[in-house]
């Protein structure tokens, strides 16, 4: 199944790691916000291991439409929760938007 991700890092603010995580996390803020929309797949939140203030999401979604019509359908919710957890990063990018690769082999 291709998917359509989204990938951000972020820097938690020293002290703040704890409470990052679970914003973040399996069961965070973010994670039951996208759960109310069916064409949500998951979340992953991963930690760099020689820098462990700094994460990376990988929010995953059956395509880019979904995500797009979501974002729109929830802008509030997403505008409220985004406020919320500004004070748990030093920063956060937009690394970009990216599609699975289809694991099948090529027929040749």
């Amino acid at each position: 199944m291709v998917a359509y991700v989204v990938i951000w890092e972020f820097r938690a603010r020293a002290g703040a790691e704890a409470e990052f995580e679970a914003a973040y996390g399996p069961d965070g803020g973010w994670v039951r916000l996208f759960r109310r929309d069916e064409r949500y797949i998951r979340t992953e939140l991963v930690r760099d291991i020689e820098s462990p203030r700094r994460y990376v999401t990988l929010d995953y979604w059956t395509s880019q439409q979904a995500y797009d019509e979501f974002r729109i359908q929830h802008a509030e919710d997403y505008k409220r929760i985004d406020a919320r957890c500004e004070t748990l990063t030093e920063s956060e990018e937009l690394i970009g938007k990216f599609v699975t690769v289809d694991a099948t082999p090529v027929a040749q």
